[in-house]
């Protein structure tokens, strides 16, 4: 059986950048309407961002879209849903940036998020 701790300490070691992550949930006003509220669920949490792919750019009427595609490597307990909003603060490599959550992928040192940002050039 394979010592999970022990991995997870060594990849944990790589873990550079930080994420906050959001959701929108719903919430009552005084008014008793509903509306979606966006409710941060964790904050500050240590990890890494990894670049999965760059598609080609393709043209609309309006813009040339292109569409990033990257891997997120983070705690295994936390529950990232996809469709959350996982903003990013790449502590030595510059401005915070916000993704949407795919799918995650547990293993037992860590999970892997596909992370996705749209761009218009």
């Amino acid at each position: 059986m394979l010592n999970y701790k022990k991995y997870r300490k060594q990849i944990e070691k790589l873990y550079e950048d930080l994420a906050t992550i959001s959701r929108h949930v719903k919430a009552k006003k005084l008014s008793g309407e509903t509306k979606l509220e966006r409710q941060v669920v964790y904050n500050d949490v240590p990890c890494r961002l990894s670049q999965k792919a760059l598609s080609a750019g393709y043209q609309t009427e309006a813009a040339n879209e292109i569409a990033y595609e990257t891997k997120l490597f983070i705690q295994p307990e936390l529950e990232i849903k996809p469709g959350d909003i996982v903003a990013i603060n790449r502590l030595r490599l510059g401005p915070m940036s916000e993704y949407t959550a795919g799918e995650s992928f547990l293993y037992g040192s860590h999970q892997e998020v596909i992370l996705t940002q749209e761009a218009k050039a």
